[in-house]
């Protein structure tokens, strides 16, 4: 975030501008652009929990009116707020910029490493009253560890007065590990024979093994822009990237592990995905009229291979073809406002996890979703506002079953028929030269029409099946609040309340009440200072309290249930949120 200067959010299904895939909202970063005089800064956070941030970002400014550098080093520690939840993240952030008179080239590069200490299996829910900080995990090293690079290379040149093109070429390597302490484990299971030892038959040991991601994504983008008049204007553009991920597993140590099969992959798959765009957009502006076409073109193809992490054959290979359009337009009622309209039709592939997590006879399926938005904006010298309706159909939709896998990550399965229709409110008034009052609401209503819950019958074998109709959509409250009230008592000081309320979550597609998030309301306090002296440009002080008033809330959560010794059981996991706590920031510009 250090190296943002941007950062944009489109609901519902974004242009094709923003990237191929987005679907039901889409997410537009822009990262450090052109100062004109060089730069320095300087910014320490210290906050509870042994919480640590430093960055260094500098800069030249415009050097002889063609080149410019930046860099950024940051750093980030924390203890967490859950038992032994630990954090390290380390990143740099390098950039350098050539602006000819009609062009501009610039290449970024940047990393990040981060060392987490595993906490993603939650706290069962007969504990929240009495240790909300409990983590289940209790070995030293059971970490989660990765290193992600970043290359782009970026052009843009006006060719006339009329066109100008973009073009992009990228390239992240990434590579880490989750290491996990594992009790009892089955030999068989890890490619191990059973041996005997001392007479004894030994099928069973206690290790220590890793689970490795080592994985390339690259490509290109492009994108040619037509203006031949004022009123009109076309895109042509597109993409085509690859990605090749190896997933692979060791055991490094273990107590009954022959010293020549430790740090031998036991199992190893690979995933290699091709994804190739092109579309073509117009804007067309009549008066106060103003209409917009985007006809997008996607063809992607899943190659999955070796073995998956129970040391099962995986093979698919998986063709899928896209056509996604959409088409709207906007009317300015006068200056100050305007209303708008548009019908967009996207389509959305399936996940790796997706897939494995599915047998080859029941593949997961792409999602279709046709988003119907209308709205309307105003904007006031002193008050402004934006008010959106919205209905969002889907086939097959990819819904969060409550269900988790072993490392913390939903697992998703199709639906055939669900919707998501709401309204949304967004305004800000300045009520006076020192008082700003913003808020933002969002009320939805999101539906499956047919869902079958399945259950493992420990009793018989298989699963047993709950089917349900015109039930909850997991993980969707039906109404969402912000508000943000700043007050300016002094011309340099900022004192801000934010406050969030997010209304009750059901943690599965079944709408009981007992597998269920209740709603929260957490407010924050944010303190601001600034000032110059001497050498410097600017020296802030920033204090953020969050949940000031400590309510004990769980953001996040999984469910699972099961019949066993003729019983029907659920059990709940929460992520619990921490209490009070503070960060203290101080910035030095120079």
């Amino acid at each position: 975030a250090s190296s943002v200067d941007n950062i944009q959010i489109q609901r519902g299904v974004g242009t094709s501008t923003n990237g191929a895939g987005a679907f039901g909202g889409s997410l537009n970063i822009q990262t450090t652009t052109l100062r004109d005089s060089a730069y320095a800064e300087l910014n320490n956070t210290f906050g509870s929990y042994q919480t640590l941030k430093n960055t260094v970002n500098v800069g030249t400014g415009l050097i002889n009116s063609k080149f410019s550098f930046d860099g950024r080093l940051s750093r980030i520690k924390s203890g967490g707020y859950i038992d032994r939840g630990s954090s390290d993240l380390k990143s740099y952030f390098l950039s350098g910029a050539y602006y000819g008179k009609a062009s501009l080239l610039r290449a970024n590069v940047f990393s990040g490493t981060e060392k987490t200490y595993q906490a993603w299996n939650g706290i069962p829910e007969n504990l929240l009253n009495t240790n909300r900080t409990f983590n289940s995990f209790t070995y030293d090293d059971q970490t989660d560890n990765y290193v992600q690079n970043h290359y782009q290379l970026l052009y843009s040149k006006t060719i006339s007065s009329k066109v100008s093109a973009n073009a992009a070429l990228h390239y992240t390597q990434g590579r880490g590990y989750y290491e996990e302490f594992k009790e009892q484990q089955k030999l068989a299971n890890y490619g191990i024979a059973p041996f005997v030892s001392g007479g004894t038959t030994i099928n069973k040991s206690n290790l220590v093994r890793r689970r490795w991601l080592d994985n390339d994504f690259y490509g290109m983008t492009y994108s040619f822009s037509y203006n031949p008049s004022s009123s009109l204007n076309f895109t042509l553009g597109g993409a085509y990237n690859e990605y090749d991920g190896d997933h692979f597993g060791e055991v490094i140590r273990g107590q009954f592990v022959p010293v020549d099969l430790k740090l031998k992959r036991y199992y190893q798959g690979n995933g290699f995905k091709t994804d190739f765009n092109t579309y073509a957009k117009a804007d067309y502006t009549l008066g106060k009229l103003n209409l917009f076409a985007d006809l997008q073109y996607r063809s992607i193809n899943y190659k999955i291979t070796g073995t998956d992490k129970n040391r099962m054959q995986l093979r698919r290979d998986d063709q899928l073809d896209f056509f996604n359009p959409k088409i709207g337009l906007s009317y300015q009622i006068n200056p100050s406002s305007n209303v708008y309209t548009s019908l967009a039709v996207a389509n959305k592939e399936p996940n790796r996890k997706d897939y494995i997590n599915s047998s080859p006879t029941n593949s997961p399926l792409s999602e279709n979703l046709l988003d119907i938005e209308t709205g309307y904006r105003l904007r006031k010298s002193n008050f402004s506002t934006d008010l959106n309706a919205y209905a969002m159909i889907y086939d097959n939709q990819l819904v969060l079953t409550g269900k988790i896998n072993d490392v913390g990550e939903y697992i998703r399965q199709n639906v055939k028929d669900s919707y998501r229709l709401g309204i949304e409110l967004d305004s800000r008034l300045q009520i006076n030269s020192r008082l700003a009052w913003g808020i933002t609401a969002s009320f939805s209503d999101n539906k499956i029409r047919n869902f079958t819950e399945f259950a493992d019958d420990y009793d018989k074998g298989g699963q047993i099946q709950n089917n349900f109709r015109n039930v909850d959509l997991a993980f969707s409250p039906e109404f969402i609040g912000s508000s943000e009230l700043s007050l300016r008592p002094f011309r340099r000081t900022e004192i801000a309340l934010l406050s969030k309320y997010v209304g009750e979550q059901f943690l599965d597609n079944t709408s009981n009440s007992a597998r269920k998030l209740d709603a929260f309301f957490v407010n924050d306090l944010r303190v601001g200072y600034n000032t110059s002296f001497k050498g410097l440009k600017n020296i802030g002080f920033t204090l953020l309290v969050n949940n000031v008033f400590s309510e004990k809330y769980e953001s996040n959560g999984y469910t699972f249930s099961y019949l066993y010794g003729g019983a029907f059981t659920t059990e709940n996991f929460y992520f619990t949120q921490a209490p009070a706590n503070f960060l203290l920031s101080l910035s030095l510009k120079f």
